[in-house]
């Protein structure tokens, strides 16, 4: 009796080793396949951002006040960076600088020209007064804005932390029960 129990033991334990080996197995292989799946979605949402922002132009860039309540002005944007980052210039007596310097966190919203989808960034505003960056920075067709580019003239930079896309064009939509939008978050 003994002995067959010892057989029974390892015939459990051989079994139990083998459905351990192929559940492993299995979600090893689903892991592998959805962060690909997920680097996929990524690579697509990133390109419809991308996509979506140079179509629009301009966007709202969406500050907090003294109050905490948002503000929401017109801007126009130079394209993201490959991370994308985006920059503004502006006036350093604006505003949106003062509110800036008290809370850095800042939304920009661009919606596209046909109004079939809409990005959005949420981030950290960094104020950068460096004359090699405000000389990258810079479009001739702002010099009615900016006489004095040295004193009159301020860069904004907005680092993201996390965005959403939207696009019915490109098939991007929204959960349909909650209408949660797909995001990107940045590292």
């Amino acid at each position: 009796m003994l002995i067959l129990n010892s057989k029974k033991m390892e015939s459990k334990r051989t079994f139990i080793y083998l459905t351990f080996t192929i559940i492993s197995l299995f979600t090893l292989k689903v892991f592998s396949q959805n962060i690909e799946q997920n680097d996929s979605i990524r690579t697509q949402l990133t390109s419809v951002a991308r996509t979506i922002i140079t179509n629009a132009g301009i966007c709202t860039l969406i500050t907090l006040n003294e109050d905490g309540l948002p503000m929401a002005r017109a801007m126009d944007p130079f394209l993201p960076k490959s991370d994308f980052t985006i920059w503004f210039g502006t006036n350093p007596n604006s505003r949106k600088v003062k509110q800036i310097k008290k809370n850095p966190v800042v939304t920009l919203y661009y919606l596209d020209k046909d109004a079939s989808g809409y990005v959005v960034i949420h981030g950290r505003a960094e104020l950068v007064n460096e004359p090699s960056e405000k000389e990258k920075h810079w479009k001739t067709e702002w010099q009615s804005f900016y006489p004095n580019k040295t004193e009159d003239y301020l860069l904004i930079k907005v680092v993201p932390d996390w965005m959403e896309v939207l696009s019915t064009t490109y098939g991007i939509t929204g959960d349909p029960k909650t209408w949660e939008v797909p995001v990107v978050v940045f590292d």
